[in-house]
């Protein structure tokens, strides 16, 4: 059973693997609150997972140690359970999902851990664990649905406390639950007036439906570049204590969760994975109300898969009115390319791509399309492009949203 003191005594214990991540203001993310941002994507294996894993090991009795330790994770709990393993000198075996991003699957291997990897999800991976612990009498290290893990987790909340003791409301990132359960407890413990909300991504929103819904929620599939919170079914322990202690949950959408990755990379210079963004989206996107608060956004963990990073940039860039596409028709002759581009010039754009097409069935057959992607400081600049386009005569063919 969660406890305060237990809470207090992992804080106790992590001291010594454990960083005391800074909570920074951030003022560049929003002009309506003011957003600090609890910096776990500093943390030691770039996630705050670190805390309740080692936590966890650090109680196992010398018998549970004698025959290993197993674990289940899309990434962040495999490192703070194989780095945990490593200073303990325990023999530890991690079930990932195969889609795991390749940096958290090597990430792992370093701190000596053995993977093995289970084709599909989170849940799969889990599935395949419990069989090894079965077949083998490992010790489980379960990711968010235990005790030990979770008051490891609650140890952010003393830190935030401690802090910005005056905080109105902290955002938390939520996959099984851990995390938020473990902050909420400690924080309404400690100062009942303190919001708390939780956040998940909304191509895997099991949390958010649970509570909603007022039943724990399995989900059919999951679909979120997310993956640390990518979780078909919450955990039962998390579940009562997020019934108990959180205020209220929301879900955020890919678009939004990349707009705050972007943001934090290009305002703040930090980088957040997806999981560790969507607090920041919640806020910025104003999830909540919270006009005029003070408001600590738990950015959990900044393990993101580089190889998908120039697409996040884009899809931030175009969800914040920065990267815009426009399509003309005009009719085909010499000048109408030139006319476009002064346009767009005159009006401080930037043109990044042109594709002229004389082909589509739709045009007239003396006229041609023209696609622009252009940067723009933002919507408003966009759509003056736009009017002034229009006012030189030119029609404008609507946009597909881009996918």
């Amino acid at each position: 059973m969660l406890t305060l003191d237990k809470i207090y005594h992992a804080a106790y214990v992590l001291r010594e693997a454990a960083r005391k991540t800074d909570l920074i203001l951030a003022p560049g993310l929003s002009q309506e609150n003011t957003i600090y941002l609890k910096t776990e994507n500093l943390q030691v294996t770039g996630s705050f997972k670190l805390r309740g894993a080692y936590y966890k090991i650090s109680q196992l009795s010398e018998e549970e140690k004698k025959h290993g330790i197993i674990a289940c994770s899309a990434g962040n709990h495999a490192q703070g359970v194989a780095l945990a393993s490593q200073k303990n000198n325990i023999p530890c075996m991690i079930c990932m999902p195969d889609g795991a991003p390749l940096s958290k699957v090597e990430a792992t291997k370093k701190y000596g851990a053995e993977v093995c990897l289970v084709k599909n999800t989170y849940d799969d991976a889990y599935a395949r664990a419990l069989e090894i612990q079965k077949e083998e009498g490992r010790t489980m290290i379960h990711p968010f649905d235990d005790d030990d893990v979770i008051a490891g987790q609650g140890t952010i909340g003393l830190e935030i406390l401690d802090q910005l003791a005056s905080a109105d409301a902290v955002i938390v990132p939520v996959g099984g639950g851990g995390l938020l359960s473990g902050v909420a407890f400690a924080i309404k413990s400690l100062n009942a007036n303190c919001k708390v909300y939780g956040v998940q991504a909304a191509g895997a929103p099991s949390m958010y439906k649970s509570i909603k819904e007022k039943d724990l929620t399995v989900l059919d599939s999951v679909n979120t570049f997310a993956d640390g919170i990518a979780v078909k079914r919450p955990g039962d322990i998390t579940y009562e204590m997020i019934s108990k202690y959180v205020d209220d949950m929301a879900v955020v959408s890919e678009d939004e969760i990349a707009a705050a990755i972007l943001a934090l990379m290009e305002k703040q210079k930090l980088v957040a994975e997806g999981a560790g963004a969507v607090s920041v989206a919640a806020a910025i996107f104003n999830k909540f109300d919270l006009h005029g608060k003070k408001i600590v956004c738990l950015v959990s963990g900044g393990n993101i898969d580089v190889s998908i990073l120039n697409r996040v940039v884009t899809r931030g860039l175009i969800m914040s009115g920065r990267r815009s596409t426009i399509t003309v028709e005009l009719a085909d002759k010499p000048g109408q390319l030139l006319s476009v581009s002064e346009i767009i010039s005159r009006c401080g754009g930037n043109i990044v791509t042109v594709y002229h097409d004389r082909s589509d069935p739709n045009m007239a057959i003396n006229s041609c399309f023209l696609r622009v992607v252009m940067e723009t400081r933002d919507r408003d600049q966009a759509e003056e492009i736009k009017q002034e386009l229009l006012k030189a005569g030119m029609q404008l063919i609507r946009e597909k949203p881009q996918q």
